[in-house]
């Protein structure tokens, strides 16, 4: 039985495990001990305190129940934590995706978005399973500054209606929209919310400069809502909306104010209304843009875990594990989930090392949820609001964006400046896809500048005196050969005066050529045969060279020689010039080797 090689190999997955568990795996081959679980169930319990209030807040700004967000926490914090590739990720709800899960809510509901979730999990399982975790290195620096700019505005925008405690029962979908309605409601501001949002910033800003002891955002909460729940009860008169005001659960029949006193429990994402094709297809935009907005966070989150350790991640194992979390977590009725900077940096800063910290994370939120979610309901709506306000600012970097417009190229500027407009009046899906084709455009642009064409050995080249016998021209072509650049540099050639027999194209400079720039070099050398010339090729580069032996140029082109050097081009040429005739005819067919 005769059996073929090509039917033995193995397919390009069975050289490497499929990326599940990575991070996991790799703390334990390390050896896990008691002292490193110490130090992982430490800062596993500062990083719970920390996502306390910013999950609930993150849920509110998304317009659904604070507690969506503690589950969010719990199960994706966990199931992350244990499936990715990164050992210190803090998974959970963040704000960069309030922009998109926000009109998800106002569209289709509750259920419209845990589906939509549910949808992003299996693109982004699709991802890492197909390698695609480098893919974030092609997006610009100056798209992702720009979207996430523009992230930052729309997120303290929609902050203004608590902290000012204005009267707008739901603010409309559009950016210009809700800044008129912010407008028309401005005579409606309460002094006391506003009290409450400034002390909460003030005490944000202030905390981390007195003691690190207490993670600023708890100390900041507790102490506003001990200080507005004693005015309250000292002063009548005194109204601020809190948790309890805004949000109450049912609980076997009993309306509980705030979130209630219950574990995320299992739960169907898409409701009593069914999933259907319609739904599913009308969700797709949207769990796209959850999915590559989530990779894209998740992943910049690691790199900057790796960056502050030391250690390197596998993106596409922190895809997979991202992507089993959210597929796992709107069953349990949380919302869509990825990498969070803040809630990361503090892990590593706590001493994590492994993913047990981050599952010890969300076992402590889960413990205040069991515990003392009744307190949870006295918190102000205006401290969340200021919270989310300090995060947007932090977000925005403006010191970095400042610099980027000063000393970037204008092309630059002009991405990061229409990114920004574009997540602001649109989305950020819209934004990162015009960006990164604007961003492509520049860079084909640019790199089209790079090639250039020139004639050698002649009165004005400066750079390099060549002996070139009469009836010989040498055209140099430096830079890549594409479709950007291909016609603009082949074009130079059509200059060859009559007194030329042969053509000399030194591509030695020439690092690659694509289909395009074969083309454009095919048409020179037809060109050129229409003109009576021989051509010869000197100099080719591996990468074009292998081109141009698959497209059989000397086959194809009987005037075209090709040459492994310039000099051994010119000396071809000058063998040519004297069995070329001199009325032009045709050149016979010669025998040319290496020397």
């Amino acid at each position: 039985m005769t059996v073929r090689k090509s039917s033995l190999r193995p397919s390009p997955l069975a050289h490497a495990d499929f990326p599940l568990c990575v991070a996991l795996r790799r703390s334990f081959a390390q050896g896990y001990s008691l002292a490193r679980f110490r130090s992982d169930a430490l800062a596993g319990v500062v990083v719970g305190i920390v996502a306390l209030p910013l999950s609930m807040a993150l849920a509110i700004a998304v317009g659904v129940e604070p507690q969506r967000g503690l589950y969010t926490a719990i199960v994706g914090g966990a199931v992350v934590a244990l499936t990715g590739g990164s050992k210190h990720q803090v998974t959970g709800p963040t704000a960069a995706f309030i922009v998109i899960l926000a009109p998800i809510v106002s569209k289709f509901g509750v259920s419209g978005l845990l589906t939509a979730g549910l949808m992003a999990g299996f693109f982004l399982i699709a991802m890492g399973a197909l390698r695609m975790g480098r893919l974030i290195e092609f997006i610009p620096h100056p798209v992702t500054t720009g979207f996430t700019l523009g992230i930052a505005a729309v997120i303290a925008t929609l902050q203004i209606k608590d902290a000012l405690g204005l009267p707008i029962p739901k603010l409309p979908e559009g950016y210009v929209e809700k800044l008129s309605a912010l407008w028309s409601a401005r005579h409606g501001a309460s002094a006391q919310e506003f009290a409450v949002a400034g002390a909460t910033l003030g005490l944000l800003i202030v905390s981390p400069r007195l003691t690190r002891a207490v993670p600023a955002p708890l100390a900041a909460i507790v102490v506003v809502t001990l200080a507005a729940t004693a005015l309250a009860s000292a002063w009548p008169a005194f109204h601020v909306a809190t948790i309890g005001t805004r949000f109450h659960s049912s609980v076997h029949g009993r309306e509980i104010a705030g979130i209630p006193r219950v574990p995320p429990m299992p739960m169907l994402p898409w409701g009593s209304e069914g999933m259907t094709l319609s739904l599913l297809r009308e969700l797709l935009p949207s769990a796209l843009a959850i999915a590559m907005l989530g990779a894209i966070e998740s992943l910049l989150s690691a790199v900057i875990a790796d960056a502050m350790t030391g250690k390197k991640h596998d993106p596409n194992a922190e895809l997979v594990g991202l992507g089993i979390g959210n597929v796992i977590v709107p069953f349990f009725g949380g919302i869509a989930a990825t990498g969070a900077l803040a809630r990361t940096a503090t892990n590593v800063r706590a001493g994590a090392t492994s993913p047990i910290a981050a599952v010890v994370h969300s076992f402590t939120v889960l413990a205040v949820v069991l515990i003392a979610a009744p307190l949870v309901a006295y918190v102000p709506m205006a401290a969340l609001a200021a919270l989310l306000l300090l995060i947007a600012w932090n977000m925005s970097d403006v010191r970095h964006v400042w610099h980027m417009l000063r000393v970037a190229p204008g092309s630059d500027v002009a991405v990061l400046l229409i990114c920004f407009g574009l997540t602001v009046v649109f989305d950020m899906v819209v934004a990162i896809g015009v960006g990164v084709v604007l961003a492509a455009l520049l860079f084909m642009r640019r790199m089209s500048e790079l090639t250039s064409s020139r004639l050698l050995g002649s009165s004005t080249d400066e750079d390099r005196a060549l002996a070139v016998p009469p009836g010989i021209s040498v055209y140099e072509i430096a830079g890549p050969l594409f479709f950007g650049a291909a016609q603009r540099a082949m074009g130079a050639i059509e200059t060859v005066g009559n007194d030329v027999r042969v053509v000399v194209l030194a591509l030695g400079a020439v690092p690659t050529i694509d289909a395009t720039g074969l083309v454009a070099l095919e048409s020179a050398l037809e060109r050129l045969h229409r003109a009576k010339k021989v051509v010869v090729i000197a100099g080719p580069l591996p990468e074009p060279k292998t081109v141009f032996e698959r497209a059989h140029l000397e086959v194809t082109h009987e005037h075209v020689f090709l040459a492994d050097t310039l000099d051994q081009g010119i000396r071809l040429a000058t063998d040519l010039m004297r069995l070329t005739p001199l009325d032009g005819v045709d050149p016979p067919v010669v025998s040319v080797g290496n020397g």
